[in-house]
């Protein structure tokens, strides 16, 4: 049974930095595309930033370019978004996702099929 955990989240100020960390279990994570999206109070879910299986290949949301950078170690089964320069409207719950070994859908966004529980990040101006 496949299980992502997200962490690192928490509350900062306007300008600051965090790091999110998505550990994943029960799959051979290598294999997988990863992403995280976010979903602020009363928006629906929207793509932040994917990785391929190799972190050879990464896309991005015009609203995080240059400020978030995603980042993955398959020796430790875990993927990270680094997030800096935040803004109050990056205030969210952050979640990671994997994509199935095979197709493009995971470039932009779409297709995930195993998420996490999320983790609240709050940025505070």
């Amino acid at each position: 049974q496949v299980r992502l955990e997200e962490s690192g989240g928490g509350t900062v100020q306007a300008g600051d930095s965090l790091r999110l960390s998505c550990e994943v279990s029960g799959r051979r994570f290598s294999a997988h595309p990863v992403a995280w999206f976010r979903q602020a109070p009363g928006k629906e879910r929207s793509f932040v930033a994917a990785i391929s299986w190799n972190g050879a290949t990464t896309n991005y949301a015009d609203s995080v370019k240059g400020r978030f950078t995603i980042s993955r170690d398959n020796n430790k089964n875990t993927a990270y978004l680094h997030m800096s320069t935040l803004k109050p409207d990056d205030t969210a719950v952050y979640y990671c996702a994997l994509h199935p070994p095979t197709g493009s859908s995971w470039y932009t966004g779409y297709d995930y099929d195993s998420w996490g529980q999320g983790t609240q990040v709050t940025v505070s101006s």
